[in-house]
């Protein structure tokens, strides 16, 4: 069970959490796949997915600079020529098009979302210092720019930066130690129990699991401090009347 009267700091994820609420971003990236009518199967899909985090990993595509669109056309670009490459897609006039639509659904998707979140978040700015901590690609003060989240935040601490990817406890650490508070005093809000919840629970944080649809399913008996099924719901549980 939360307390807050004891929590005195928080740290959230980005990615998931704020920008999709909760909701993976594979099944967000495929709803719109299913919107645009792409003729291939889920699978083969998941595939693609898979194969563009792993070569954006390895290979300097996406810049510092770029916001969230320019983020995802480049996404959608690997992932489409990766699907004809395949022989999962055919090479057509029509097939160009995909990208740049898959894109714009899903940009429209998160700006329309996080405007609704600025109010909440606003309060819990007055409230609370907050610091992000996200795996992310190395624009991600670029991407919230774009967004007008910036001011939200205390500080910004993304894996790319500082070298340290979740589910790595140490990445949570930097958080704790930026908002200058004991862990005990520091709730951690994310969407992912194995790089969010368990991590920040390990060195001591509370947490606040903000359970969506998932890649996978997370473990079947895992918990957290308090459980949501949307951000929204935060305002129930930080007693905002």
């Amino acid at each position: 069970m939360l307390d807050i009267s004891k929590i005195k700091g928080i740290i959230f994820d980005y990615g998931g959490t704020i920008d999709s609420n909760g909701k993976h971003w594979a099944e967000v990236l495929w709803h719109a796949y299913q919107k645009q009518k792409v003729s291939v199967t889920k699978e083969q899909f998941r595939e693609a997915y898979v194969y563009t985090e792993r070569y954006l990993a390895t290979h300097p595509v996406i810049q510092p600079e770029d916001n969230f669109y320019i983020l995802l056309q480049k996404k959608t670009d690997l992932q489409v020529k990766y699907l004809i490459e395949k022989g999962f897609l055919t090479d057509d006039d029509k097939t160009k098009d995909y990208s740049l639509a898959i894109s714009t659904h899903c940009y429209t998707f998160v700006k329309d979302l996080i405007d609704k979140e600025k109010s909440l978040l606003r309060i819990l700015k007055d409230r609370y210092p907050m610091v992000l901590v996200s795996n992310f690609y190395g624009n991600v003060q670029s991407v919230l720019s774009d967004f007008g989240l910036l001011e939200y935040f205390h500080d910004i601490i993304e894996s790319a930066v500082v070298g340290v990817r979740k589910p790595d406890p140490a990445i949570f650490g930097l958080g704790v130690e930026s908002l200058g508070l004991p862990a005990s005093a520091v709730v951690v809000i994310g969407d992912s129990y194995s790089k969010d919840i368990l991590p920040a629970s390990e060195i001591g944080c509370r947490t606040i699991w903000l359970k969506g649809q998932g890649w996978c399913d997370d473990e079947e008996n895992a918990t957290a401090d308090a459980i949501i099924s949307d951000f929204m719901e935060l305002k129930s549980v930080f007693q905002m009347n």
